[in-house]
């Protein structure tokens, strides 16, 4: 299946990225340390750094 939504997502579609329901999901995610790409008052996240930051959270169960 390939990807249909841009390198460069606005919030909407990163929702869609990550599969949440919650703007204030997403906004946490940019707390904790989501990279979101500013020019202006244009806000994106970019998929390759939003799949290396994600990679970053994964745990391992013991």
């Amino acid at each position: 299946m390939q990807n249909e939504l841009p390198r460069f997502m606005n919030y909407s579609q990163a929702l869609k990225f990550f599969n949440i329901g919650s703007y204030n999901t997403l906004y946490k995610f940019i707390e904790v340390g989501l990279p979101v790409v500013k020019v202006g008052t244009l806000k994106r996240i970019d998929q390759q750094a939003a799949e290396e930051w994600f990679a970053q959270h994964i745990v391992k169960n013991d």
